[in-house]
C-alpha cells in the first residue's frame, strides 16, 4: 500500500476502535457512578456489589451493541480488502 493510503487507514481503524468499544465502556462508567452514589448515601461499601453490577451491564451493552459493532468493523475490513485488492 503506498504511504498516502496507510495514515487515513490507521486513523480510521484507531477511530473505529474508539466508537465500537464506547458502548460497554460507557455502560460501565455510568452504572459505576450510580452505584457509587448509592454506596455513598447508604454507606454500604461492598466491592462485590458494585463489581457484578457493572459486569451485568457491560454484557447488556454488547449483547445490544454487538450487532452493530460487529457490522462497523466488517465494513471497515471489507473496505480494507477492497483497497488491497485495487492495488
Amino acid at each position: 500500500m503506498p504511504g498516502e493510503l496507510i495514515l487515513p487507514l490507521v486513523r480510521q481503524a484507531l477511530l473505529l476502535v474508539v466508537i465500537v468499544v464506547a458502548p460497554p465502556v460507557l455502560a460501565a462508567l455510568v452504572v459505576g457512578v450510580v452505584i457509587g452514589v448509592l454506596q455513598a448515601v447508604t454507606q454500604v461499601q461492598d466491592q462485590a456489589l458494585s463489581l457484578a453490577v457493572r459486569l451485568v451491564a457491560v454484557f447488556l451493552a454488547l449483547g445490544l451493541a454487538g450487532p452493530w459493532a460487529f457490522g462497523q468493523v466488517a465494513r471497515f475490513a471489507a473496505r480494507i480488502l477492497q483497497l488491497s485488492g485495487q492495488l
